[in-house]
């Protein structure tokens, strides 16, 4: 994101990503959007959707670290954005040992 953080994002982050200034927060847009998307009011999340588009939705479910998402919204966000068929969501993405 450039310097000039949009005032929805500025809002977004610092409501969702509170323990980092929004300024902090903007450095990591996909960060912001996993937040709404797992703790999002309607509200919000509609705004955000407006805002990224569900390209951006996508990307961000698809490239979700560990603990991002509750079971939840992992099954919620797949059938939303058509990522997933009933009864066929990916599992939650899980740490690995080595």
């Amino acid at each position: 994101m450039s310097a000039d953080l949009p005032p929805l994002f500025e809002r977004l982050a610092a409501r969702y990503v509170w323990w980092q200034s929004p300024r902090e927060a903007a450095l990591q847009p996909r960060r912001i959007i996993t937040r709404v998307m797992e703790l999002g009011d309607y509200a919000d999340v509609e705004a955000l959707d407006d805002a990224v588009g569900e390209v951006a939705l996508r990307d961000a479910l698809l490239h979700a670290e560990v603990g991002e998402f509750s079971p939840r919204s992992w099954h919620y966000w797949h059938y939303r954005l058509g990522l997933a068929r009933l009864g066929e969501v990916p599992p939650l993405p899980q740490r690995r040992c080595e």
